[in-house]
């Protein structure tokens, strides 16, 4: 996208503050729904009254799922169709991630734009498994639909997945855009 978003993954954007992003003329800001779920927590961002205030940022924010840490953090994973397991990448505590936890931590957080829950997969990769992954992914984006509770203050957009496959990506856009999520308006 023809836009600057520097990525915040834990609520900060590395050795700039507020100020010189907004001198930048950072348009948006990237942050990581996994890891301000383990640190500080989304219950404690919530408290200080969402990203926004807790950054010092008053421009748009976008938060991922924690998708993409189910690839980043493979070693560390069981996909299930409830969601994923994952061992703390630091401390090996066992954690559980589903799509609807996904969706409730981006909405105590308070970020303008949420993701849904997918698994990004590796690649190159097969085509069963590619597709067998990505019709797990649009049942979590239907179910982290549901459980949405922010859609005046937050848009919920799907992630269309499918790997190197033309096909499955065609298949994903469309069966997303049927869910009428209200990012797509």
């Amino acid at each position: 996208t023809p836009i600057f978003m520097p990525v915040g993954t834990n609520a900060t954007v590395k050795t700039l503050s507020s100020e010189e992003l907004t001198e930048m003329k950072a348009q948006i800001i990237l942050s990581n729904t996994y890891h301000l779920w383990l640190q500080p927590g989304d219950d404690i961002i919530k408290e200080a009254g969402g990203l926004h205030k807790f950054m010092r940022w008053s421009g748009p924010i976008l938060t991922d799922s924690g998708g993409f840490q189910v690839f980043s953090l493979s070693k560390l994973r069981k996909i299930t169709e409830e969601g994923v397991y994952f061992r703390h990448h630091k401390s090996g505590t066992r954690l559980f991630l589903s799509p609807e936890d996904a969706i409730h931590i981006q909405n105590n957080l308070g970020s303008d734009i949420i993701m849904s829950f997918d698994e990004c997969v590796e690649l190159p990769n097969d085509y069963a498994y590619v597709k067998e992954s990505l019709e797990r992914t649009l049942r979590w984006a239907e179910r982290g639909l549901k459980s949405h509770k922010c859609f005046d203050s937050q848009a919920l957009f799907g992630i269309v997945q499918g790997g190197d496959y033309e096909d499955l990506r065609v298949i994903a856009a469309k069966e997303l855009v049927k869910m009428d999520f209200p990012g797509y308006a």
